[in-house]
């Protein structure tokens, strides 16, 4: 058998070789399309500037209105000048966007599935006419605030409370790791009140209500975090969203965005996988490319391996999504696998890289430090464990 090594330049014919298992012909043209368009928009306005963006901790905002012009805001939103796409659509650009960053991918997900997601489903009509239309083109930006300093992954224990004083609604308390607030336009909060968790919509700059941005950070460098304090923030009647009780509220909208997750850490770890090959294709230690030798080789293929592994996963959870099927479960066995395996790619493709891979000009420490959060962010590994072990054994470890 004669070497005929493959070339690093050519990314299309070395992703039709790591399509082992043909799962790109399991999508419609509809679906590739999307995929192809989205990916296209990323190398040409992400990629440039991420290795910056990073490094300066940059949010680029400016984005917002083009990727509502790409029509990734609300995605999966009918009406209200929403997209009204498929979960698998929304699934595909989100690995899309996660490729070339998951800080954006992460204000994708923000933005629609969590802020926008909330106000479609539990909104007035008023609140949807004034928010949807405005988020959907990234002309407005929401936040959504649940997480507390105290409460974390046991939301059912948070102290921020919203009382009734008349016609009005008053908060106090505090939240934190709360995305995009410091640009934010409208924040989704939620509080206990008498009547259990509701749900808020607080305009920025309302009296009594502070915004810190946390910094310095190690990872979603590209991404702003933030903690809040309400002091006695006064909001209108008009403020709650009538349909929100109770924390199946913000679970609905916290599985959207894990969903998103599914596919979106798929993203970033075929960006490190690509890294890395094409590297190893061109790097020539003892007279050849590393790519020859059989430990390089062997990575690789157990990059591939967990790539296809979730590919397959994420393709099965977004079509049940689709057909109205998909439970939290599944959700939580999506999550837990493909962002446990994301960051376990990037940080083999950051070896293949040697010590350049220390260096921003290439992907996979970005990745892998990306990560760090997203395993951590819309329920740790811990959680998702326990919700699969509950389902398997019938016993809540929880408590």
């Amino acid at each position: 058998m004669t070497d005929a090594p493959r070339d690093p330049d050519d990314l299309a014919a070395l992703r039709e070789a790591s399509d082992v298992l043909g799962i790109d012909a399991l999508l419609s043209a509809d679906e590739r399309a999307v995929r192809e368009r989205v990916g296209r928009f990323v190398d040409a306005e992400i990629r440039p500037h991420i290795a910056d963006w990073f490094d300066r901790a940059h949010f680029p905002a400016e984005l917002a209105p083009e990727l509502g012009r790409l029509g990734v805001l609300g995605m999966e939103l009918d009406g209200y000048g929403c997209p009204g796409r498929s979960a698998v659509e929304y699934g595909l650009a989100a690995l899309e966007l996660e490729a070339g960053d998951s800080g954006i991918r992460t204000f994708v997900s923000v933005q629609g599935s969590l802020v926008m997601g909330s106000i479609h489903r539990f909104g007035s009509e008023e609140q949807k006419h004034e928010w949807l239309p405005r988020m959907a083109a990234g002309s407005a930006i929401g936040g959504f605030a649940l997480t507390e300093p105290t409460a974390g992954s046991d939301p059912s224990s948070m102290t921020t409370f919203a009382r009734r004083d008349g016609g009005d609604w008053i908060l106090s308390g505090a939240k934190r790791w709360i995305g995009l607030v410091s640009i934010a336009d409208v924040t989704v909060v939620w509080a206990q009140t008498d009547d259990g968790v509701r749900g808020f919509l607080v305009p920025a700059g309302t009296p009594g209500y502070e915004v810190t941005v946390l910094e310095p950070k190690g990872s979603m460098r590209a991404s702003v975090q933030t903690g809040l304090r309400f002091d006695e923030v006064r909001v209108p009647a008009s403020a709650l969203l009538p349909e929100a009780r109770g924390l199946r509220g913000p679970f609905s909208a916290l599985n959207d965005a894990r969903y998103g997750i599914v596919w979106g850490s798929l993203g970033a770890a075929r960006d490190s996988y690509e890294a890395a090959l094409r590297h190893a294709l061109r790097r020539e230690q003892f007279g050849r490319p590393i790519a020859g030798f059989q430990l390089t080789q062997r990575k690789l293929v157990d990059m591939v391996v967990e790539l296809q592994k979730g590919a397959l996963l994420a393709l099965q959870i977004g079509r049940a999504k689709d057909a109205g099927t998909l439970t939290p479960t599944q959700i939580s066995l999506g999550k837990l696998n493909n962002v446990r395996e994301a960051i376990e790619i990037a940080r083999e493709a950051r070896t293949i890289l040697g010590g350049d891979g220390v260096l921003l000009d290439h992907s996979p420490i970005r990745h892998a430090a990306n990560l760090e959060s997203v395993r951590t962010y819309e329920g740790t590994d811990e959680v998702h464990t326990l919700v699969l072990g509950q389902h398997l054994t019938g016993i809540s470890a929880f408590r």
